[in-house]
């Protein structure tokens, strides 16, 4: 590490303050319950920080020096970024880039949430951060360009690579399933594989990271999503005995149910680095599952 790097390392940390971006997220909400009491904390959304913006990147760290910065802000719609391109590059591959050189300039440290969707799909078994990556569509490309913008950066970073994340509220897989569950059967694609991850267990991991004792000594790349794996039909049938409605869900082919941006049919993530390092294991999704519907031990 250079001397640079190891100043920057070194200089922040939520005794610091920190920042959350796209703070009105799912995502974002979680984050802003589960860092209070690390330090203080600025919730911030788009009207308050538009992160495409770097200028406006800038000001803010310059006006709130905070000593993290975390990304919860997103281009997420994963098949209208297959035409939306430019918006999708916009925060998903730049923004990241906008915000690892602000955080440089008050030695911050940068928090990032990447996709399983970088990986292609065709592993057979879980994928750890040293695999090659080969995204299949717009969405995961520029996810990844993200990873790489941040990862770039002389700073400490955490880039954390998640899946399929849900929450009861807002919209996502799980709202959806509840949703079209409520008006009769419903037909799930069954050839897809993950781990749902609820937005609350990736910020109380979040959490655990930031408040390690030697974080900024294990800054990288990670993965964090719940163990175990399953797939969308799956997941929807476990949703469905939980929102206690008793309705169909059939298995489909992918082919049955096209979409404008090709998913992986496999994008299980490895989460054992971020277990040996930090001794941080998020739970089985089942029992995540569970525990947000309050059916947990």
């Amino acid at each position: 590490m250079s001397g640079k790097q190891a100043v920057t390392a070194h200089a922040g940390g939520p005794g610091r303050g920190m920042v959350i971006l796209g703070a009105h997220g799912q995502l974002g909400r979680a984050l802003a319950k589960a860092l209070a009491g690390l330090g203080p904390v600025q919730a911030l959304g788009r009207a308050d920080c538009d992160i495409g913006d770097e200028a406006a990147v800038q000001a803010m760290v310059r006006r709130l020096r905070p000593g993290v910065i975390v990304n919860a802000a997103a281009y997420t719609a994963v098949d209208k970024a297959q035409t939306e391109r430019d918006a999708a590059f916009l925060i998903n591959a730049l923004a990241p880039g906008y915000l690892a050189d602000a955080a440089l300039s008050v030695g911050a440290w940068l928090v990032h949430y990447s996709t399983d969707y970088v990986f292609d799909g065709t592993a057979t078994r879980p994928y750890r951060e040293d695999d090659p990556v080969a995204p299949q569509n717009v969405y995961g490309k520029t996810k990844r360009l993200g990873e790489e913008a941040v990862l770039a950066r002389p700073i400490t970073a955490f880039v954390l690579r998640t899946a399929w994340l849900y929450d009861r509220e807002g919209r996502n897989f799980l709202t959806t399933i509840r949703r079209l569950a409520a008006q009769g059967p419903v037909r799930v694609v069954a050839d897809q594989y993950g781990s749902p991850t609820p937005v609350g267990s990736l910020a109380e991991a979040t959490r655990a990271i930031l408040a390690h004792p030697h974080a900024a000594e294990c800054a990288g790349l990670y993965h964090a999503a719940c163990r175990g794996t399953v797939s969308w039909h799956g997941f929807a049938e476990a949703i469905v005995r939980s929102c206690g409605l008793a309705v169909a869900v059939s298995p489909i082919a992918t082919a049955d149910y096209p979409t404008a941006a090709r998913r992986p049919a496999y994008s299980v993530l490895d989460c054992g680095r971020l277990a040996q390092r930090m001794g941080i294991v998020l739970p089985p999704w089942g029992q995540a599952l569970a525990d947000l519907f309050g059916e947990g031990p």
